[in-house]
């Protein structure tokens, strides 16, 4: 790739990238830049390149960990694939930078405040009200030499302090994946030289391991997997509140032969009794995993079914209904929870909306808590996509821009080996790329997991 050629697909990504990914560019490339315009970008980004061997593959990778598939394609003509092939024997990227690039993604407003209140004895006052997101910490964290690719206890104490496990778990695999090439590194090539802040030199090794490739994603490859071979796979419920999308739904989740129940037009309470109804006869519903889409107009922590008023349906209570204690038959089996919701801005809730103890038992059911949207619980996939309520104003021929990427890349993978984490992948990429070419028409994602295997969906 000729120089020139270089520095004109650094001119298109500069210029294609939003402020926070270029904020995520420059932290993963290593860059003590901080002014995140396209200028300085575009400068850091040339002088980088014009200093590395093997600069295709670094613009590419870095294209790839900021999940614009869309510019991979355009100039370097790679799909996901290709790159993700070639990453597996060569990754030019920092493994520690592209974790905590990764973990910051997944991460809300209310996780970093939460590890904002837990450093407050350990950064400033001052530098504290400029931390705007989880890289802010870790740069804050390096700055104090607490943390570094060899360091990243104090890393995952925060995280299982703000009871993220999930994202704790993959830090920890990080520290032991590096453990064993840390103690011989002397032996392996490719070794570059680090100075600490007190000058000495450490040796890190550029090793093949594990890629995070997304927010959400880990390698489930090297995981056990859930048992997914049953027929049906087991149930789904589909409950459209809105009318447009549910039998798409149906039809896809049929073809990956699940049990699917549709209901459509319900009001919250009666989006509970059919969830309830699911628990009552949950030995009726053979089968490896639980599926439940939900589209329905909502707040930000209910769902309100058809409702122009009343209390609504408390979000979390639709997974904490099939929590191991409440449905003991799907215990260790995956539960995945897909919602599309449609913001409204004027709902006015009545008094007894937040009285959370009605209408939401089950049998032993001891109360809810509506303001935790977190899966806590083991075997869960949550993924929530929202939008404006405005985008129903198109009439009948409106389609969910995410429910139609979601079975789309359902429907793929039933002709390949795709794991639910690959689907899901290709979610947030479908979005995305809307989401660039319609800045009016946004949606937004909050994608967690708390899966202790991996899913592969064929």
């Amino acid at each position: 790739m000729a120089l020139q050629d270089k520095l004109l697909k650094i001119d298109h990504i500069a210029e294609s990238l939003d402020s926070s990914e270029r904020r995520r560019l420059l932290y993963l490339c290593e860059s003590p830049e901080t002014d995140t315009s396209v200028a300085c970008v575009k400068e850091a980004l040339r002088s980088i390149v014009t200093s590395r061997d093997n600069n295709g593959l670094f613009l590419a990778e870095l294209v790839y960990r900021l999940e614009r598939f869309d510019i991979l394609r355009k100039l370097f003509k790679f799909s996901r694939e290709n790159i993700e092939r070639d990453l597996k024997h060569k990754q030019v990227l920092s493994r520690f930078r592209v974790l905590m690039a990764a973990i910051s993604e997944e991460m809300n407003s209310d996780d970093v405040n939460r590890i904002k209140f837990l450093l407050g004895n350990t950064i400033s006052r001052e530098n504290l009200e400029n931390v705007k997101n989880f890289l802010d910490v870790i740069v804050e964290l390096e700055k104090r030499d607490s943390v570094s690719p060899e360091r990243v206890d104090f890393v995952e104490k925060c995280l299982r302090d703000i009871d993220r496990i999930d994202l704790a778990k993959r830090v920890a695999s990080y520290k032991m994946s590096a453990e064993i090439p840390g103690r011989h590194s002397a032996l392996l090539p490719n070794c570059r030289t680090h100075q600490t802040r007190q000058g000495q030199p450490h040796r890190i090794a550029r090793v093949n391991a594990p890629l995070v490739t997304s927010a959400v994603q880990i390698p489930e490859r090297s995981l056990e997997l859930y048992k997914f071979n049953t027929n049906p796979r087991g149930v789904c419920l589909i409950i459209d509140c809105v009318g447009n999308d549910g039998e798409m739904l149906e039809q896809t989740f049929k073809d990956l032969h699940f049990d699917v129940i549709l209901q459509k037009w319900l009001t919250a309470d009666d989006t509970l009794s059919a969830l309830k109804t699911v628990i009552r006869h949950r030995d009726n519903y053979p089968g490896d995993s639980f599926v439940c889409c939900i589209i329905s107009r909502g707040t930000d922590d209910h769902l309100l079914g058809t409702d122009l008023y009343g209390r609504g349906l408390p979000m979390d209570s639709v997974r904490r209904l099939f929590t191991a204690e409440q449905c003991p038959v799907m215990t260790g089996k995956p539960k995945l929870f897909f919602i599309q919701r449609y913001s409204v801005q004027d709902f006015l809730p009545c008094t007894r909306m937040y009285n959370q103890d009605e209408g939401i038992e089950t049998d032993g059911y001891a109360g809810l808590s509506a303001c935790n949207h977190i899966p806590t619980d083991a075997d869960v996939f949550w993924s929530h996509c929202w939008t404006d309520e405005r985008q129903l104003e198109q009439g009948d021929g409106h389609r969910s821009v995410y429910l139609k990427a979601l079975t789309d890349a359902l429907r793929k993978a039933q002709t390949r080996k795709s794991s639910l984490l690959d689907v899901q992948m290709e979610v947030n990429a479908a979005v995305y790329e809307h989401n660039g070419r319609n800045p009016g028409e946004n949606y937004h994602l909050d994608v967690k997991h708390t899966f202790r295997k991996g899913l592969l969906l064929n």
